[in-house]
């Protein structure tokens, strides 16, 4: 049987509640780009909305559902407990003095195994951490109105997933997905992909706390990264194989999807990296329309009508800008 490893988290997706108030923290807070504004597939009725780097690279991807009026979760075993993204050493200072500008309540930058982290909760409880990653060299969403690029985002640097027996999930990620164990610090154990670079890494915690409830402000599955069909392909066959229960190969529009849960109950995805976001529009207006598959065009009128109206200050930024030959032949370059 041929070992395969993800390259990385491909995206992390989560739980929201009111649309807007989950677009104004993603990029005037935080200062990601909307890169996709498109529907959840299973509940098109309900916004799937991603947040990434300039083009949505893998690794950079938050996406979200905000269901209106959800009842907020808890957090707690069996659910992936913190999101983090990586910034540039350095930093956490004024992301802190930042978030205290803006009202948003953060706990003051600490040493975790080493590595200084800053935590805070968005609009709707989702737990985000950010890391000081001196290695990671990784471009951030440049177009921010007022987060600096020295400051930005780079992108995930790691999950945390929280069970009550930890074993069971340790030995799916290295035997089954390939992974290795890189550091083990007291109930804390990471794991690596990739050499273990920010973006491939997964932390495992243990607990006796209540079991957490999956709703508003959770985390609902981690994706890794599959260069191409035939590599998910393969994996799926091996995980079928060991006995877990594996979907179908799903289209995503975007990528390829396969889903299964681990022993403790985290849902995991295996996406791959094409075709990307610019296959349905140009990599200068990524997130600016909504975009829809094929075969929910038909019923865009409909769909329309059940989703609320956003409003994203990029995008108003971006009509007042004049147009250029260079911002032409953007354009054209990301069709």
């Amino acid at each position: 049987m041929t070992e395969i490893t993800p390259a990385g988290l491909h995206h992390v997706t989560a739980i929201a509640a009111d649309p807007q108030e989950n677009v104004d923290f993603y990029t005037d807070v935080l200062g990601l780009r909307l890169v996709k504004r498109t529907v959840n597939f299973d509940d098109p009725g309900t916004y799937h909305l991603y947040y990434g780097d300039t083009s949505g690279s893998p690794a950079s991807i938050l996406t979200f559902f905000p269901w209106r009026g959800i009842t907020a979760g808890r957090v707690g075993t069996g659910l992936t407990t913190a999101t983090a993204f990586s910034v540039p050493p350095g930093s956490l200072g004024w992301w802190q003095n930042r978030l205290a500008s803006l009202g948003i309540d953060a706990d003051a930058p600490a040493d975790r195994d080493g590595t200084e982290v800053l935590t805070l909760r968005d609009p709707h409880g989702l737990v985000l951490d950010l890391v000081a990653s001196p290695g990671d060299h990784r471009s951030g969403w440049d177009g921010a109105a007022d987060v600096p690029d020295e400051h930005a985002v780079r992108g995930l640097h790691s999950v945390t997933l929280t069970e009550s027996v930890t074993e069971p999930t340790q030995r799916l990620l290295t035997e089954m997905l390939g992974m290795s164990l890189s550091e083990e610090n007291g109930d804390r154990s990471r794991f690596a992909m990739a050499g273990g670079a920010a973006g491939a890494l997964v932390d495992v915690t243990g607990s006796t706390g209540v079991r957490g409830l999956q709703a508003g402000g959770t985390v609902h599955h981690v994706a890794f990264r599959a260069p191409d069909r035939a590599t998910q392909e393969d994996w799926r066959r091996q995980l079928v194989a060991a006995g877990l229960a594996v979907t179908e190969i799903l289209d995503r529009q975007y990528f390829t999807s396969i889903y299964f849960r681990e022993p403790g109950g985290v849902l995991f995805e295996i996406a791959t990296d094409a075709p990307g976001f610019t296959v349905d529009e140009p990599l200068l207006t990524l997130g600016r329309a909504l975009k829809l598959p094929p075969w929910l065009e038909p019923n865009r009128a409909q769909i329309e009508r059940a989703l609320p109206p956003l409003t994203v200050s990029d995008d108003e930024r971006a009509d007042n800008e004049p147009a250029d030959d260079e911002r032409a032949d953007d354009t054209r370059a990301g069709s």
